[in-house]
C-alpha cells in the first residue's frame, strides 16, 4: 500500500534524508498500544506502524488493550517500566483517562504519539495536551461530523420533510456524543429535516441491524441514514432492504472509509463515507517517533483531513478520481 498525497511524500523524503545523515544506529523498538488488537481499524494502524518501521530499520510490537481502559493504562506503565522500548504509539481506549500514563512516558523522556483520538479533554484539539507528547495523528471529530451532516442536508434539499436516522457508536463515548451534537446543530438549521431516531450501533453490523429494525417498526418513512461508522450502515442496509426500502434511492452516509463502504459507494448503494485512514495514521505516527529518536523534529500535529490519501468526504466523484483506492481497513 502506498501513501499517495504529495504532502506525505515530501514529509517522508525529509525524514529519509534525516535518517541517512543520523549518527544513531537503527534498530529502535516501537510499542503500539492498540485499543484492541482484534479490531480491524487497530490492526490497520499497526500494519502502517510495521510498514514504516521496516522501511526505517526499526522493530515493533503490539499490545492488546481489549477495549479496556484500565488494562491499557496498566500496560503502558508496565511496558515503560520494563525498559525494552524506545518509543510508543497508542490508539487510546480512554483519551482523557489515559493522559496520566502518557505523562509517565513523556516525563521519562520517551517519545509518544497518539492515533485516532487526541489525548486530553479538548476533543477537537490536535495540539499536545500532555507535556512532551510527540505527535497527535488524528482527524478532528467536529469538522468531519459537520461535513457529513451538511452532505445529508444538501441532498435532502428537495425532500420535505426529510426523515433522517442517526446511528452513533456509544452514548458513553465523548467523541460519539460530540459528533451527534454536531449532526444535530447542522440539521437544526434546516426546517425540512426531521430526525426520526437516534440509535447506538456499538460499531457492530449485528447490533445496528437490530437497532434499525426496531426503528423501522416505529417509523415507516426514512429518507437518510447518517452514521459515525460504516459498520452501522451494513446492518442498517440489511434492515432497510428487509423492510422493502430501495436502499440506493436513500441518502446513506457512513464513517471510516472501510473497504466495504468504498465498494458500496462504487456500486451506488451508499452515497458517502467520512474518510478515516488507519494505515496512514500508523505510518505517519511511526515516522514521527523515529524522527524524534534520531534527533529530528517531528510534527506535533498531523491532521489526517490534510494528510490522508483522499479528501475527508469520500464520494463517488472522489473515487472516480482515485480508481485504485480500496480502503485501508476491512470494517
Amino acid at each position: 500500500m502506498k501513501i499517495t498525497k504529495g504532502l506525505i511524500a515530501a514529509f517522508s523524503a525529509a525524514v529519509a534524508a534525516l535518517a541517512a545523515h543520523s549518527s544513531l544506529a537503527e534498530g529502535e523498538r516501537i510499542a503500539f498500544f492498540a485499543a484492541s488488537s482484534q479490531n480491524g481499524f487497530n490492526q490497520a494502524i499497526y500494519e502502517g506502524v510495521e510498514a514504516r518501521a521496516m522501511e526505517m530499520g526499526a522493530e515493533t510490537a503490539i499490545y492488546d488493550g481489549q477495549f479496556d481502559a484500565e488494562l491499557q493504562y496498566n500496560q503502558i506503565e508496565d511496558v515503560v517500566a520494563g525498559g525494552e522500548f524506545d518509543g510508543f504509539i497508542i490508539a487510546p481506549n480512554d483519551p482523557i483517562g489515559v493522559a496520566g500514563a502518557v505523562a509517565q512516558v513523556t516525563s521519562a523522556g520517551f517519545p509518544m504519539a497518539t492515533t485516532l483520538f487526541p489525548i486530553g479533554p479538548e476533543l477537537d484539539s490536535l495540539e499536545p495536551q500532555v507535556e512532551g507528547l510527540t505527535s497527535t495523528v488524528v482527524s478532528p471529530p467536529s469538522p468531519g461530523a459537520i461535513s457529513q451532516a451538511e452532505y445529508v442536508a444538501e441532498h435532502c434539499a428537495d425532500i420535505d420533510p426529510c426523515h433522517v436516522v442517526i446511528i452513533i457508536g456509544f452514548k458513553t463515548s465523548p467523541f460519539d456524543n460530540l459528533r451527534l451534537q454536531r449532526y444535530l446543530e447542522v440539521f437544526e438549521q434546516h426546517s425540512n429535516i426531521k430526525v426520526v431516531a437516534e440509535a447506538e450501533g456499538f460499531y457492530s453490523p449485528d447490533v445496528s441491524l437490530t437497532a434499525m429494525t426496531d426503528i423501522l417498526q416505529a417509523n415507516d418513512q426514512v429518507d437518510a441514514v447518517i452514521s459515525v461508522g460504516d459498520q452501522h450502515l451494513i446492518g442498517a442496509e440489511i434492515a432497510l432492504e428487509a423492510a422493502g426500502f430501495d436502499v440506493p434511492s436513500l441518502i446513506m452516509v457512513g464513517g471510516g472509509a472501510a473497504s466495504i463502504s468504498i465498494e458500496a459507494i462504487r456500486e451506488g448503494r451508499w452515497d458517502a463515507t467520512l474518510g478515516y485512514f488507519p494505515w496512514s495514521m500508523g505510518y505517519l505516527a511511526t515516522e514521527a517517533i523515529i524522527t524524534e529518536l534520531r534527533g529530528g523534529e517531528a510534527m506535533a500535529s498531523i491532521n489526517m483531513d490534510e494528510f490522508g490519501p483522499l479528501p475527508p468526504m469520500v464520494t463517488m466523484e472522489v473515487l472516480e478520481e482515485h480508481p485504485d483506492f480500496n480502503g485501508e481497513w476491512a470494517q
